[in-house]
């Protein structure tokens, strides 16, 4: 399983620098998990500097995959990896939803580098 986090949706959608590491991931969507987190902050950044359309359709492609909700069980693994990492609120929800579900997490946010069950790349 894997899961890709924010920063890797938004470069795959504009085919930034590094879009082909998200690319593999990415079409893999049976087993692909999008934290609801994820859901929010992609649409909202696409919807801000896009429109409604354009924002729909981007949330449309990622609910292709298996959106996985914040329960309780899982807000409190990402408040105690969120500590014990020093991960923002956002970033310990996605680093818990990928720990809880022995998924791989794919990013290029330095802050996750070093991290385990990470696939870091580097901001080009």
């Amino acid at each position: 399983m894997n899961v890709v986090d924010s920063s890797g949706w938004l470069e795959h959608i504009v085919d930034g620098e590094n879009a082909a590491f998200f690319a593999a991931p990415l079409t893999d969507v049976d087993n692909l998990l999008v934290p609801t987190v994820c859901l929010l902050e992609v649409f909202k950044h696409v919807l801000r500097r896009r429109d409604d359309e354009t924002a729909l359709r981007v949330a449309a492609a990622m609910r292709r995959a298996r959106v996985v909700d914040l329960d309780a069980e899982l807000a409190m693994a990402a408040a105690r990896l969120g500590l014990d990492c020093s991960l923002s609120l956002a970033d310990s929800i996605i680093y818990a939803t990928a720990r809880a579900h022995d998924a791989t997490l794919w990013t290029q946010d330095a802050h996750f580098k070093g991290l385990e069950g990470v696939r870091f790349t580097a901001r080009k």
